[in-house]
């Protein structure tokens, strides 16, 4: 016993535009699906930033060898995901608890 399938107003519209679907294989498929999948990872966003700040970023990412938007985007995430750290504080915090471990030792 087969079912009936009832199809929405839209299902119709569809069926009845099969005709005009073109199907899309191999790599050119690939390409799209890479494309759609990149287009979901990242958002391009606009953001006021003071002259002398960008510069300092072009400048350090130039030293990085990578692009100021890839390091601004990194220095972004590594900031939501708790992983930016002060390399200044660490080295004062690292120097300070040497000098306290010396002075115990003495």
């Amino acid at each position: 016993m087969k079912r009936k399938i009832t199809l929405d107003s839209y299902e119709k519209q569809v069926e009845s535009a099969l005709h005009s679907y073109v199907p899309i294989t191999g790599t050119k498929r690939r390409k799209i699906e890479a494309v759609l999948e990149a287009t979901r990872k990242t958002k391009n966003i606009n953001i006021r930033i003071s002259l002398q700040d960008l510069e300092s970023l072009r400048h350090s990412a130039e030293q990085e060898g990578i692009p100021y938007q890839t390091l601004i985007s990194s220095v972004l995430h590594k900031y939501l995901a708790g992983r930016l750290v002060d390399e200044v504080s660490i080295r004062k915090s690292v120097e300070m608890l040497s000098r306290k471990a010396r002075t115990k030792a003495s």
